[in-house]
Protein backbone atom coordinates (compact mmCIF):
# COMPACT_ATOMS: atom_id res chain seq x y z
CA UNK A 1 0.00 0.00 0.00
CA UNK A 2 1.46 3.28 -0.97
CA UNK A 3 1.50 6.41 1.26
CA UNK A 4 0.83 10.02 0.76
CA UNK A 5 2.46 12.61 2.53
CA UNK A 6 -0.32 15.61 2.88
CA UNK A 7 0.97 19.07 3.50
CA UNK A 8 -1.30 21.55 5.21
CA UNK A 9 -3.65 18.38 5.22
CA UNK A 10 -5.26 19.20 8.13
CA UNK A 11 -7.19 22.37 5.76
CA UNK A 12 -9.44 22.79 4.03
CA UNK A 13 -8.70 21.28 0.39
CA UNK A 14 -6.45 18.65 2.09
CA UNK A 15 -9.07 16.90 4.32
CA UNK A 16 -10.93 16.54 1.38
CA UNK A 17 -7.66 15.06 -0.43
CA UNK A 18 -7.13 12.99 2.46
CA UNK A 19 -10.77 11.30 1.74
CA UNK A 20 -10.21 11.01 -2.09
CA UNK A 21 -6.36 9.45 -1.43
CA UNK A 22 -7.70 6.71 1.50
CA UNK A 23 -11.04 5.67 -0.64
CA UNK A 24 -8.15 5.10 -3.50
CA UNK A 25 -6.09 2.79 -1.29
CA UNK A 26 -3.70 5.19 -0.02
CA UNK A 27 -2.16 5.19 3.25
CA UNK A 28 -2.27 8.99 4.26
CA UNK A 29 -0.25 11.43 6.25
CA UNK A 30 -0.72 14.67 7.40
CA UNK A 31 1.61 17.30 7.95
CA UNK A 32 0.08 20.76 9.65
CA UNK A 33 0.85 23.33 12.25
CA UNK A 34 -2.90 24.11 12.92
CA UNK A 35 -2.07 27.67 12.30
CA UNK A 36 -4.68 29.76 14.50
CA UNK A 37 -6.11 31.81 11.95
CA UNK A 38 -7.41 28.40 10.06
CA UNK A 39 -8.45 26.24 12.86
CA UNK A 40 -8.64 28.89 15.43
CA UNK A 41 -6.08 29.57 19.13
CA UNK A 42 -7.12 25.82 21.01
CA UNK A 43 -5.28 24.62 17.79
CA UNK A 44 -7.27 21.00 18.07
CA UNK A 45 -7.83 18.75 15.02
CA UNK A 46 -10.50 19.65 13.08
CA UNK A 47 -13.59 17.32 14.03
CA UNK A 48 -13.78 17.06 9.96
CA UNK A 49 -10.63 15.57 9.48
CA UNK A 50 -11.08 11.62 8.84
CA UNK A 51 -9.29 9.68 11.86
CA UNK A 52 -8.14 6.80 9.35
CA UNK A 53 -5.43 9.85 8.28
CA UNK A 54 -2.55 9.86 10.59
CA UNK A 55 -1.92 13.66 11.29
CA UNK A 56 1.70 15.40 12.26
CA UNK A 57 1.96 18.69 13.90
CA UNK A 58 4.61 20.72 12.46
CA UNK A 59 5.19 23.30 10.60
CA UNK A 60 6.89 23.15 6.89
CA UNK A 61 9.24 25.34 7.54
CA UNK A 62 10.76 23.00 10.22
CA UNK A 63 13.16 20.61 8.59
CA UNK A 64 13.16 18.19 11.20
CA UNK A 65 9.67 18.24 11.07
CA UNK A 66 9.66 17.71 7.45
CA UNK A 67 12.34 15.27 7.74
CA UNK A 68 10.34 12.91 9.98
CA UNK A 69 6.86 13.22 8.00
CA UNK A 70 8.82 11.87 4.97
CA UNK A 71 9.65 8.83 6.39
CA UNK A 72 8.67 5.86 4.57
CA UNK A 73 6.20 8.04 1.89
CA UNK A 74 6.02 7.06 -1.81
CA UNK A 75 4.10 10.65 -2.76
CA UNK A 76 3.64 13.90 -1.92
CA UNK A 77 0.82 16.45 -2.26
CA UNK A 78 2.02 19.91 -1.58
CA UNK A 79 -0.83 21.99 -0.28
CA UNK A 80 0.88 24.02 3.17
CA UNK A 81 0.49 27.62 2.30
CA UNK A 82 -0.51 30.82 3.94
CA UNK A 83 -3.40 31.41 1.18
CA UNK A 84 -4.81 35.44 0.93
CA UNK A 85 -4.28 38.23 -1.62
CA UNK A 86 -4.74 40.93 0.55
CA UNK A 87 -2.80 39.92 3.83
CA UNK A 88 -0.07 39.16 2.07
CA UNK A 89 0.37 42.58 0.79
CA UNK A 90 1.17 43.53 4.14
CA UNK A 91 2.07 40.48 6.14
CA UNK A 92 4.83 39.84 4.05
CA UNK A 93 7.53 38.27 5.46
CA UNK A 94 5.29 35.31 7.16
CA UNK A 95 3.65 34.73 3.24
CA UNK A 96 7.49 34.65 1.88
CA UNK A 97 8.81 32.19 5.03
CA UNK A 98 5.61 29.80 4.76
CA UNK A 99 5.14 29.65 1.39
CA UNK A 100 8.50 30.10 -0.42
CA UNK A 101 11.04 28.84 2.54
CA UNK A 102 8.48 26.09 3.37
CA UNK A 103 8.62 25.10 0.02
CA UNK A 104 12.36 25.38 0.11
CA UNK A 105 12.49 23.27 2.78
CA UNK A 106 10.30 20.31 1.35
CA UNK A 107 12.40 19.73 -1.92
CA UNK A 108 15.94 19.97 -0.32
CA UNK A 109 14.46 17.39 1.74
CA UNK A 110 13.28 15.49 -1.43
CA UNK A 111 16.41 16.16 -3.14
CA UNK A 112 17.89 14.04 -0.16
CA UNK A 113 15.23 11.49 -0.36
CA UNK A 114 13.63 11.14 -3.76
CA UNK A 115 9.67 10.03 -3.72
CA UNK A 116 8.03 8.62 -6.47
CA UNK A 117 5.80 11.50 -7.18
CA UNK A 118 5.60 15.14 -6.21
CA UNK A 119 1.91 17.14 -6.55
CA UNK A 120 2.43 21.21 -5.65
CA UNK A 121 -0.87 23.99 -5.21
CA UNK A 122 -0.37 26.67 -7.16
CA UNK A 123 -3.01 29.25 -7.56
CA UNK A 124 -4.59 30.80 -10.94
CA UNK A 125 -3.52 34.23 -9.09
CA UNK A 126 -0.31 33.74 -11.21
CA UNK A 127 -1.90 34.90 -14.27
CA UNK A 128 -3.11 38.11 -12.83
CA UNK A 129 -5.57 39.51 -15.55
CA UNK A 130 -7.52 36.73 -17.30
CA UNK A 131 -6.81 36.07 -21.34
CA UNK A 132 -9.07 38.45 -23.11
CA UNK A 133 -10.42 39.02 -26.34
CA UNK A 134 -10.55 42.73 -28.65
CA UNK A 135 -13.57 44.02 -30.72
CA UNK A 136 -11.22 42.75 -33.36
CA UNK A 137 -11.31 38.84 -32.07
CA UNK A 138 -7.38 38.53 -30.70
CA UNK A 139 -6.39 37.15 -27.99
CA UNK A 140 -4.66 39.05 -26.01
CA UNK A 141 -2.91 39.61 -22.14
CA UNK A 142 -4.44 42.75 -20.82
CA UNK A 143 -2.16 45.46 -19.10
CA UNK A 144 -2.78 45.79 -15.09
CA UNK A 145 -5.55 48.49 -14.38
CA UNK A 146 -3.75 51.79 -13.73
CA UNK A 147 -4.34 53.64 -10.11
CA UNK A 148 -6.04 56.26 -11.91
CA UNK A 149 -8.26 54.03 -13.48
CA UNK A 150 -10.00 52.45 -10.53
CA UNK A 151 -9.83 56.03 -8.80
CA UNK A 152 -12.23 56.82 -10.98
CA UNK A 153 -14.18 53.74 -10.83
CA UNK A 154 -13.65 52.51 -14.22
CA UNK A 155 -13.35 48.94 -13.56
CA UNK A 156 -13.74 47.44 -17.11
CA UNK A 157 -10.21 46.72 -18.81
CA UNK A 158 -9.70 48.06 -22.19
CA UNK A 159 -6.94 48.34 -24.82
CA UNK A 160 -7.02 52.17 -25.63
CA UNK A 161 -9.44 51.01 -28.68
CA UNK A 162 -12.56 49.94 -26.65
CA UNK A 163 -13.27 47.06 -24.25
CA UNK A 164 -11.91 44.07 -23.61
CA UNK A 165 -13.99 40.80 -23.65
CA UNK A 166 -12.60 38.08 -20.61
CA UNK A 167 -12.11 35.04 -22.14
CA UNK A 168 -11.12 31.50 -20.69
CA UNK A 169 -7.64 31.65 -19.64
CA UNK A 170 -5.25 28.81 -20.63
CA UNK A 171 -2.16 27.61 -19.08
CA UNK A 172 -0.01 28.91 -22.27
CA UNK A 173 -0.79 32.67 -20.95
CA UNK A 174 2.27 34.48 -19.23
CA UNK A 175 2.30 35.18 -15.60
CA UNK A 176 1.46 38.52 -14.21
CA UNK A 177 2.31 38.92 -10.60
CA UNK A 178 0.03 41.35 -9.19
CA UNK A 179 0.74 40.35 -5.32
CA UNK A 180 2.78 39.11 -2.98
CA UNK A 181 0.73 35.96 -2.55
CA UNK A 182 0.95 35.46 -6.82
CA UNK A 183 4.44 35.57 -6.62
CA UNK A 184 4.67 32.96 -3.94
CA UNK A 185 2.57 30.64 -5.76
CA UNK A 186 4.47 31.29 -8.98
CA UNK A 187 7.77 30.71 -6.96
CA UNK A 188 6.50 27.49 -5.36
CA UNK A 189 5.65 25.89 -8.68
CA UNK A 190 8.80 26.87 -10.61
CA UNK A 191 10.82 25.47 -7.58
CA UNK A 192 8.92 21.87 -7.14
CA UNK A 193 9.59 21.95 -10.99
CA UNK A 194 12.96 22.80 -11.28
CA UNK A 195 13.84 20.51 -8.37
CA UNK A 196 11.89 17.84 -9.38
CA UNK A 197 13.38 17.69 -12.74
CA UNK A 198 16.80 17.95 -11.62
CA UNK A 199 16.21 15.09 -8.93
CA UNK A 200 13.95 12.75 -10.85
CA UNK A 201 11.07 13.13 -9.12
CA UNK A 202 8.21 13.42 -11.18
CA UNK A 203 6.05 16.32 -10.83
CA UNK A 204 3.07 18.17 -11.47
CA UNK A 205 1.92 21.52 -10.23
CA UNK A 206 -1.77 22.46 -9.91
CA UNK A 207 -2.87 25.59 -10.76
CA UNK A 208 -6.70 25.99 -8.30
CA UNK A 209 -9.02 28.37 -9.04
CA UNK A 210 -11.99 29.76 -7.14
CA UNK A 211 -12.77 26.56 -4.70
CA UNK A 212 -15.17 26.10 -2.14
CA UNK A 213 -17.64 23.71 -0.25
CA UNK A 214 -17.21 22.18 3.36
CA UNK A 215 -14.41 22.53 5.64
CA UNK A 216 -13.30 26.25 4.50
CA UNK A 217 -12.30 28.15 7.72
CA UNK A 218 -15.45 30.92 7.96
CA UNK A 219 -13.51 33.26 10.08
CA UNK A 220 -10.61 33.66 8.47
CA UNK A 221 -11.03 37.07 6.53
CA UNK A 222 -8.55 36.51 3.91
CA UNK A 223 -10.21 32.77 2.90
CA UNK A 224 -12.08 31.90 -0.43
CA UNK A 225 -15.06 34.65 -1.43
CA UNK A 226 -17.77 32.46 -0.83
CA UNK A 227 -16.84 31.62 3.07
CA UNK A 228 -16.45 35.28 3.08
CA UNK A 229 -19.96 35.50 2.06
CA UNK A 230 -20.97 32.85 4.47
CA UNK A 231 -19.45 34.33 7.92
CA UNK A 232 -21.32 37.74 7.12
CA UNK A 233 -24.71 36.14 5.93
CA UNK A 234 -24.61 33.38 8.86
CA UNK A 235 -24.06 36.88 11.01
CA UNK A 236 -27.46 38.30 9.62
CA UNK A 237 -25.00 41.03 7.59
CA UNK A 238 -24.97 41.55 3.96
CA UNK A 239 -21.90 40.63 1.64
CA UNK A 240 -19.77 43.16 1.18
CA UNK A 241 -18.41 43.24 -2.83
CA UNK A 242 -15.25 45.10 -3.71
CA UNK A 243 -15.41 47.39 -7.02
CA UNK A 244 -19.04 47.15 -8.78
CA UNK A 245 -19.64 43.29 -8.80
CA UNK A 246 -19.58 42.30 -11.93
CA UNK A 247 -15.99 41.05 -11.96
CA UNK A 248 -15.89 37.06 -12.93
CA UNK A 249 -14.05 33.98 -11.68
CA UNK A 250 -13.96 30.58 -11.46
CA UNK A 251 -15.98 28.41 -8.47
CA UNK A 252 -14.68 24.67 -8.89
CA UNK A 253 -16.09 22.20 -5.72
CA UNK A 254 -13.50 20.74 -3.27
CA UNK A 255 -14.53 17.16 -3.99
CA UNK A 256 -13.48 17.81 -7.92
CA UNK A 257 -9.95 19.80 -7.10
CA UNK A 258 -9.66 16.71 -4.56
CA UNK A 259 -10.03 14.71 -7.50
CA UNK A 260 -7.95 16.36 -9.22
CA UNK A 261 -4.96 16.00 -7.24
CA UNK A 262 -5.74 12.45 -7.07
CA UNK A 263 -5.39 11.97 -10.97
CA UNK A 264 -2.12 14.29 -10.55
CA UNK A 265 -0.44 11.97 -8.29
CA UNK A 266 -1.49 8.73 -10.72
CA UNK A 267 -0.80 10.36 -14.23
CA UNK A 268 2.17 9.29 -16.04
CA UNK A 269 2.42 13.00 -17.39
CA UNK A 270 4.77 15.01 -15.39
CA UNK A 271 6.93 18.35 -15.24
CA UNK A 272 3.89 20.68 -16.23
CA UNK A 273 1.25 22.75 -15.22
CA UNK A 274 -2.61 22.01 -15.08
CA UNK A 275 -5.78 24.43 -14.26
CA UNK A 276 -8.19 22.93 -12.34
CA UNK A 277 -11.57 24.75 -12.46
CA UNK A 278 -15.06 23.79 -13.57
CA UNK A 279 -14.58 26.11 -17.04
CA UNK A 280 -17.62 28.40 -16.37
CA UNK A 281 -17.53 31.97 -14.85
CA UNK A 282 -20.02 33.93 -12.75
CA UNK A 283 -19.80 37.49 -11.46
CA UNK A 284 -19.54 37.89 -7.90
CA UNK A 285 -23.09 39.65 -7.16
CA UNK A 286 -24.47 36.44 -8.59
CA UNK A 287 -22.90 34.64 -6.49
CA UNK A 288 -23.32 36.54 -3.50
CA UNK A 289 -26.86 36.75 -3.97
CA UNK A 290 -27.22 32.60 -4.83
CA UNK A 291 -25.58 31.78 -1.25
CA UNK A 292 -28.00 34.12 0.81
CA UNK A 293 -30.75 32.04 -1.45
CA UNK A 294 -29.82 28.82 -0.15
CA UNK A 295 -28.75 29.91 2.90
CA UNK A 296 -32.42 31.02 3.26
CA UNK A 297 -31.27 34.99 3.99
CA UNK A 298 -32.07 35.95 0.50
CA UNK A 299 -33.24 39.78 2.27
CA UNK A 300 -29.50 40.25 2.81
CA UNK A 301 -28.48 41.46 -0.43
CA UNK A 302 -25.09 42.34 -1.26
CA UNK A 303 -23.38 45.43 -0.01
CA UNK A 304 -21.31 46.97 -3.36
CA UNK A 305 -18.20 48.84 -1.58
CA UNK A 306 -17.43 50.65 -4.50
CA UNK A 307 -13.52 50.35 -3.57
CA UNK A 308 -10.39 48.49 -4.68
CA UNK A 309 -7.89 46.16 -3.29
CA UNK A 310 -4.07 46.08 -4.02
CA UNK A 311 -3.19 42.71 -5.87
CA UNK A 312 -7.34 42.72 -7.13
CA UNK A 313 -7.73 41.31 -11.06
CA UNK A 314 -10.80 41.82 -13.12
CA UNK A 315 -11.59 38.36 -14.54
CA UNK A 316 -10.26 34.93 -14.59
CA UNK A 317 -11.58 31.96 -15.28
CA UNK A 318 -9.81 28.58 -16.24
CA UNK A 319 -9.75 27.05 -19.29
CA UNK A 320 -9.05 23.21 -18.56
CA UNK A 321 -9.30 21.96 -21.67
CA UNK A 322 -5.55 20.52 -21.19
CA UNK A 323 -6.65 19.17 -17.54
CA UNK A 324 -9.53 17.08 -19.83
CA UNK A 325 -7.38 15.92 -21.89
CA UNK A 326 -3.95 14.91 -20.54
CA UNK A 327 -4.85 13.92 -16.68
CA UNK A 328 -8.59 12.86 -17.70
CA UNK A 329 -9.71 15.77 -15.62
CA UNK A 330 -13.63 16.34 -15.78
CA UNK A 331 -15.46 18.67 -12.94
CA UNK A 332 -18.35 16.55 -11.47
CA UNK A 333 -20.13 18.67 -8.89
CA UNK A 334 -21.95 21.96 -10.42
CA UNK A 335 -22.20 25.11 -8.97
CA UNK A 336 -25.71 24.65 -7.60
CA UNK A 337 -24.88 21.80 -6.41
CA UNK A 338 -21.74 22.98 -4.72
CA UNK A 339 -23.82 25.38 -3.15
CA UNK A 340 -26.41 22.96 -1.81
CA UNK A 341 -23.89 21.03 -0.31
CA UNK A 342 -22.04 24.09 1.52
CA UNK A 343 -25.50 25.78 3.08
CA UNK A 344 -25.95 22.15 4.56
CA UNK A 345 -22.91 22.21 6.15
CA UNK A 346 -22.84 25.85 7.36
CA UNK A 347 -26.63 24.72 9.41
CA UNK A 348 -24.69 24.37 12.48
CA UNK A 349 -21.24 26.09 12.06
CA UNK A 350 -20.19 29.46 14.01
CA UNK A 351 -18.45 31.90 12.30
CA UNK A 352 -16.83 35.38 13.61
CA UNK A 353 -17.18 37.60 11.08
CA UNK A 354 -13.77 39.64 10.66
CA UNK A 355 -14.42 41.10 6.93
CA UNK A 356 -15.13 44.91 8.31
CA UNK A 357 -11.60 44.40 10.47
CA UNK A 358 -9.51 42.88 7.44
CA UNK A 359 -11.08 45.88 5.14
CA UNK A 360 -10.38 48.54 7.86
CA UNK A 361 -6.64 46.68 7.75
CA UNK A 362 -5.91 47.28 4.33
CA UNK A 363 -7.69 50.74 4.26
CA UNK A 364 -5.16 52.01 7.13
CA UNK A 365 -2.01 50.86 4.89
CA UNK A 366 -3.49 52.25 1.47
CA UNK A 367 -4.28 49.08 0.09
CA UNK A 368 -8.06 49.86 -0.43
CA UNK A 369 -8.79 52.94 -2.86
Amino acid sequence: MKRVLITGGAGFIGSHAADAMLAAGYEVRLLDNLCPQVHGERRQRPDYLTGDAELIIGDVTDQRAVEGALRGVDKVLHLASSVGVGQSMYDIESYVRTNELGTAVLLQALARHPVERLVVASSMSIYGEGLCVTAEGDAISPAERSLEQLKRGDWELSNGRGRLEPAPTPETKQPALSSVYALNKYAQERMALIIGKAYGIPTVALRFFNVFGPNQALSNPYTGVLAIFAARLLNDRPPLVFEDGLQRRDFVHVRDVARACLLALETGHTDDVFNVGSGQSRNIISVARDLARVMGRPALAPRITGKYRAGDIRHCFADIRKSQRLLGFEPRVGFDEGLDDLSRYLVDQIAHDQVEKATNELLQRGLVA
